[in-house]
């Protein structure tokens, strides 16, 4: 029936197409042609055809819809990943770093915001924007040259051009407009007070971690921690939304040292002073305060600028008063009395003969810079007699003398939170030849750090106990506002408070008439202490011509409260710890006693200065 009805219509067709040309006799100047006798329109459409077609058509929508139910269900996890690999990204929100304080709350390091200068290689066209990039280069000051190398690099879609610039400059480089050139907010450190707290805050890199001093010990605590956002951005760069949730970035810690920045800076200025006038190759000043066991001051000269830190050498960056250890010289012999007078094997008035100043042990000569004769203990040490200080330790044993050394720190690090750190050089007294047991009584071979002996001293002002010390003022402050203590060591008694008066006492008088540190004697204040002039070690002997002078030093006598150390490396014209370094402690005493609150314990005017003997070598 369906055949029959097809074959109808067909025929009705048919014949409606004749009816329609009947009439027409020719095609373009063909006569006598009749169109109803054309094969092609008489001819029936095979039925394949439209199946072909219609099925064709079936099988193109099912593999679009197949396509569409793998991308949207199957393969869904993996278009997404490729979405975001395109055009998702995770933005990194800084987090501001935490401040590094002196004692007092000033600030010494903080982070001020700064943009950074990134770009597009192939999106920036060099030559229709030379004329603003020309305007750019000389906004950062940077030649040409150098941005077009960065922009010319091969398969880079992400270049920074210069990190950590002023707002200032960003903005103008801003206003410019040129294509491929983007800014992203960073963080910048600035160190207010620069070379003088140099030594002891350190510096950052571009990535803000800390590379030196505090910034490095304590990186963690002041960095924080980044935020981050996730954004979907075009192909320009621009974000076009937000996706998630944001994080917030955390901020660092802030942290509070025991420096004073007005101590720090006058210590600094007065070593600078010494140094440049000796001509010396460098040197150090350390201030404690021993009723608390802060450092107030670590100076050091040669410095560098923080904010500025081009052309910078190892020797600049070196923290000498922790780093650099030497043999300390005459600074040793009041520690050796004190192991005397705590053993009971002399007392302060007991007569050592000294001669001639001449001793011989073995094939080594000892000497004295004068023949001082016969000397009381007393004498021994103000006068800083070489000879005097040997007879002393010959009645003391090795093992007593390395313990000795021990219980104030020499050979060990000092418990301090700072990076590279000297523990110096104390060798088993087992090995120790008599030479060497006599030398290292006033200060040859050994070795310790400026600070290591500034602390060694500090057992005279503490009644002989050993404090223990610190650069961090209490605790920290993290990023809540939560105060956390640091914790605190009782001190280790080493002399008893009789020998310790004792010992101040021969300090005091060294710096009397008759001493050999006239010079560290300050106006307001009582002082005591003792002057080293140490040669220098050159290969497997010691240099003629090469010195360190040195003072280590306390004030008030009565009642103590700081302990002043000065060292200065290789001073030229004179070499003496009495002449180079005791005025430098003379003046940082003065100041850092007045700074404190300290009151006066003495007529305004110093004593007399007469002609001072001169510590032995």
């Amino acid at each position: 029936m369906i055949r029959f009805g097809r074959q109808d219509r067909q025929d009705r067709e048919d014949r409606a197409l004749q009816k329609s040309l009947k009439g027409v006799t020719s095609v373009k100047g063909v006569k006598n042609v009749s169109l109803g006798a054309n094969p092609l329109l008489t001819s029936r459409t095979p039925v394949w055809r439209s199946r072909l077609l219609v099925g064709g058509l079936a099988l193109g929508f099912a593999i679009m819809a197949g396509r569409a139910a793998y991308v949207q269900i199957f393969g869904n996890d993996f278009f997404l990943r490729q979405g975001e690999v395109r055009f998702a990204r995770t933005l990194e929100m800084p987090a501001n770093r935490g401040r590094i304080l002196d004692r007092n709350g000033l600030i010494l390091a903080s982070s001020v915001p700064a943009e950074s200068i990134w770009a597009f290689p192939e999106e920036v066209d060099q030559e229709e924007d030379a004329a603003k990039l020309q305007k750019m280069a000389k906004l950062l000051g940077m030649p040409l040259k150098d941005i077009q190398k960065r922009l010319d690099i091969d398969n880079k879609n992400f270049v920074y051009i210069k990190r950590q610039v002023d707002e200032s400059i960003a903005k103008q480089i801003a206003e410019l407009h040129i294509k491929g050139i983007y800014q992203r907010k960073e963080y910048r450190r600035q160190y207010p007070e620069g070379e003088a707290v140099a030594h002891i805050v350190g510096f950052t890199d571009v990535e803000d971690k800390g590379q030196e001093g505090m910034e490095r010990t304590f990186n963690a605590q002041l960095a924080g921690k980044p935020g981050s956002r996730r954004v979907i951005k075009d192909r320009l760069g621009r974000v076009i939304e937000g996706v998630g949730e944001q994080v917030p970035p955390m901020d660092g810690q802030d942290i509070h040292l025991t420096i004073d920045s007005k101590v720090q800076y006058f210590a600094w200025q007065k070593l600078r002073d010494a140094v440049q006038a000796y001509k010396a190759k460098g040197g150090s000043v350390v201030v404690l305060d021993v009723q608390t066991g802060e450092v107030l001051a670590l100076a050091n000269y040669p410095s560098y600028d923080p904010n500025n830190r081009k052309n910078l050498s190892g020797e600049q960056l070196r923290n000498r008063a922790l780093t650099d250890i030497y043999e300390p010289g005459s600074t040793m012999k009041p520690v050796t009395v004190a192991l005397a007078l705590q053993q009971g094997k002399v007392n302060p008035g007991t007569l050592i003969a000294t001669g001639n100043g001449r001793m011989q042990i073995g094939t080594a000569n000892i000497g004295d810079t004068h023949a001082y004769g016969t000397l009381t203990v007393d004498g021994v040490v103000q006068k800083s007699s070489n000879v005097g200080t040997v007879k002393i330790s010959q009645r003391l044993t090795g093992e007593d003398m390395w313990e000795n050394f021990s219980n104030i720190g020499l050979g060990q690090k000092p418990d301090l939170p700072f990076p590279g750190m000297a523990a110096g050089r104390l060798r088993p007294y087992k090995s120790w030849r008599e030479v060497e047991k006599a030398t290292m009584s006033y200060g040859y071979g050994l070795s310790a750090s400026l600070f290591q002996l500034a602390r060694a001293y500090s057992v005279f002002a503490r009644d002989g106990v050993m404090m223990p010390v610190t650069l961090v003022r209490d605790g920290v402050v993290d990023s809540t506002g939560k105060f956390k203590p640091l914790e605190k060591s009782e001190g280790k008694r080493v002399y008893s408070p009789k020998v310790a008066k004792q010992v101040l006492h021969m300090l005091h008088i060294v710096t009397l008439p008759g001493g050999t540190a006239q010079q560290a004697q300050t106006v307001g204040y009582s002082v005591g202490g003792k002057t080293g002039t140490a040669r220098k070690q050159e290969g497997r002997g010691y240099s003629a011509q090469k010195y360190r002078a040195s003072f280590v030093g306390v004030s008030p006598i009565e009642s103590p409260r700081i302990v002043v150390g000065v060292m200065i490396d290789e001073p030229r014209g004179s070499i003496y710890g009495g002449v180079v370094a005791a005025p430098v402690f003379s003046e940082v005493v003065q100041q850092t006693l007045r700074i404190l609150g300290v009151q006066p314990d003495m007529s305004v005017q110093p004593g007399v200065i007469t002609d001072a003997p001169q510590e032995s070598l």
